[in-house]
């Protein structure tokens, strides 16, 4: 898990609603950007196919994959489109120990310290608090003083250009 960061990056691009005829331009300007991690939910239109041609276009560079993975057959659907890292909005121990058979990135989405430790539990490689805007960084700091350290965890949902900075101090920061 110490590796995660690493591979993944700081931040994980979410090309929400995104159509297929766009997403390697988009990806491109990512890319450019120093982004490593982009993810297409798969409630948007045609997800795998967008997935699969980011995979094409920048799967040797980047790490690809899908967001709002919600059953075990979707992790099926992104890893044969060519993606690599599987998000979800919520910890499911199914569809972690799937994508953990499959060889790829595990980032499942918790709430609660019960649900974080669950997810490690079942394999995750890192988490992804969500939705970040209802507990805050504080919330963000007081859990990361209690998980491993090695463990990265993701804010999304309600984090942005006003609040990163704070987001960013509470992940970087251990609370006694």
């Amino acid at each position: 898990m110490q590796d995660i960061q690493a591979k993944v990056g700081r931040i994980v691009a979410i090309l929400r609603s995104v159509q297929p005829d766009d997403v390697v331009a988009i990806g491109q300007v990512l890319v450019d950007a120093g982004i490593r991690s982009i993810e297409v939910p798969l409630n948007s239109p045609d997800a795998c196919s967008s997935i699969a041609l980011l995979a094409q276009a920048f799967g040797t560079s980047t790490l690809i994959g899908a967001g709002t993975v919600l059953e075990p057959s979707q992790v099926d659907d992104v890893k044969a489109a060519g993606g690599q890292l599987i998000v979800s909005p919520n910890t499911n121990e199914a569809v972690v120990r799937r994508t953990k058979e499959l060889g790829l990135v595990s980032m499942p989405g918790f709430a609660t310290a019960s649900e974080a430790f669950t997810a490690l539990g079942a394999g995750a490689d890192a988490l992804k608090m969500f939705p970040a805007s209802v507990g805050g960084a504080a919330t963000l700091g007081a859990l990361k003083s209690v998980l491993p350290a090695e463990t990265s965890v993701y804010a999304v949902g309600g984090v942005g250009p006003a609040n990163m900075a704070e987001f960013v101090h509470a992940a970087l920061m251990v609370l006694g």
